[in-house]
């Protein structure tokens, strides 16, 4: 009988296990890592409670506890979680727990800090992966006809490279009509992204950093005057762990941060943005984002200055949502980046469901590149015809892809090389800078 008893309690906790596994909607996310903290955000299935309990691998009786979190449905069960106390240089493992029970993983769970390199040894080598353009199919609210999006496995080939980070250059979730106009809408296209599966082993391995385009926004193509711009900025907010939104003077996904010895800037280019017009001056940025760049760049000693962009920013071609359909906010950009002599920017960008490196030589020597990788699941664009100035030779890629950027060399002589793989994980394109 007391053995009976013990199996049916047995089976009981089980169950309840089971249970509280189910009510995990997505995550865990590793948002950023830096030497004495990190974020990490989960989505539940329902209102609930969340704590994440960690150690040093090299000490493993030392267990820590994040603060105890509730979720609810007003923010769409989310809930980030800031490990604090940690120290530069090391791996972290850690496990989820929802409703005081540890949830169960295929992939290990942990995390390695910011090393403290400076003034010590050389600059740590490292790999991130980029790509934009995220469509995951929903049949009920998706346009008639062949599915848009597809190849959901390049998310796991990018894992399989094991990056340290991953940049996603906007258009990460494609709002649909059904979306735009409610809190609900976002918050339904938001957790409907990011609950696929095969995205779930990325989002835990490395550090994840976001900006947005026009699809994470609202309606295609949207600007700045959208009447919902608040609202989105408040979800991308919600569903994103970056270390930090704008300035208080200047609401926006605007941020930065520095990797290893490299500077990121992250731009917006939806919250500022105007329609084009022949009768007056426009802008993507505004004057004020784009001098806080610049101020950025000229404080910056990154062998290279990575920036982030949701709109390709040295093509040429007068088409779609380029900068170059801003020619005076874009002749201020770059005139401002020659004037003050910042060496190897290297610009990110997505949204154009193709991919490309391009290369700007200026008046003084100094060189400005672009890379754009596009698309990852939405469909890529098979017929490109644009005539752009910048595009290096040989570089246009015109399917679902990914690229790497991986960065090693001793501290005064870094070199950046670029690889393309297709969804499969298989190589397409590789190209060097500074080599």
């Amino acid at each position: 009988m007391r053995l009976l008893s013990s199996i049916i309690t047995l089976v009981i906790i089980s169950l309840n296990a089971v249970g509280q596994v189910n009510k995990l909607k997505s995550g865990p996310m590793l948002g950023y890592s830096e030497m004495r903290e990190a974020l990490i955000w989960v989505q539940l299935e329902e209102k609930g409670s969340v704590q994440i309990e960690f150690w040093d691998i090299s000490a493993e009786e030392k267990h820590y506890k994040t603060e105890l979190v509730g979720t609810s449905p007003t923010t769409g069960n989310t809930a980030k979680l800031y490990l604090n106390g940690l120290e530069p240089g090391r791996t972290y493992e850690y496990q989820l727990i929802v409703d005081g029970v540890v949830q169960q993983f295929d992939y290990e769970l942990k995390l390695n800090t910011e090393p403290l390199w400076e003034y010590r040894r050389e600059p740590p080598a490292f790999k991130m992966a980029i790509g934009s353009c995220v469509y995951i199919n929903e049949e009920a609210y998706d346009r008639p006809g062949n599915p848009y999006g597809g190849e959901y496995q390049i998310f796991e080939s990018i894992a399989t490279k094991r990056p340290e980070a991953m940049l996603w250059l906007g258009d990460n979730i494609y709002l649909r009509p059904a979306d735009w106009w409610t809190r609900s809408g976002y918050l339904a296209r938001y957790t409907h992204t990011r609950s696929l599966p095969q995205m779930q082993e990325l989002l835990a391995s490395c550090n994840n950093y976001a900006i947005w385009d026009d699809h994470d926004f609202g309606p295609n193509d949207a600007s700045g005057s959208w009447v919902h711009r608040d609202l989105a900025l408040e979800m991308f907010k919600l569903f994103w762990a970056n270390p930090s939104y704008g300035y208080r003077d200047m609401p926006s996904t605007f941020s930065a941060f520095n990797y290893r010895d490299c500077d990121f800037i992250m731009l917006d280019n939806r919250y500022y943005r105007t329609e084009t017009s022949e009768i007056s001056a426009s802008q993507m940025f505004s004057k004020m984002q784009i001098d806080r760049l610049i101020d950025l760049l000229k404080q910056s000693r990154a062998p290279f200055k990575f920036v982030l962009s949701g709109s390709q920013i040295l093509n040429s071609a007068k088409v779609y949502e380029n900068f170059s359909n801003y020619p005076e906010e874009r002749n201020y950009l770059l005139d401002r980046i020659e004037e003050e002599g910042v060496r190897n920017v290297v610009f990110l960008s997505g949204d154009r469901h193709h991919s490309e490196i391009m290369q700007m030589d200026l008046e003084n020597g100094n060189t400005i590149y672009e890379i754009t990788a596009s698309p990852l699941t939405s469909g890529p664009n098979k017929n490109v015809s644009e005539v752009n100035d910048y595009r290096v030779g040989g570089t246009l890629i015109q399917e679902r892809n990914f690229a790497m950027l991986e960065v090693d060399g001793p501290r005064k002589e870094r070199r950046l090389r670029i690889i393309f793989y297709n969804s499969a994980g298989e190589e397409i394109l590789r190209h060097s800078i500074l080599e």
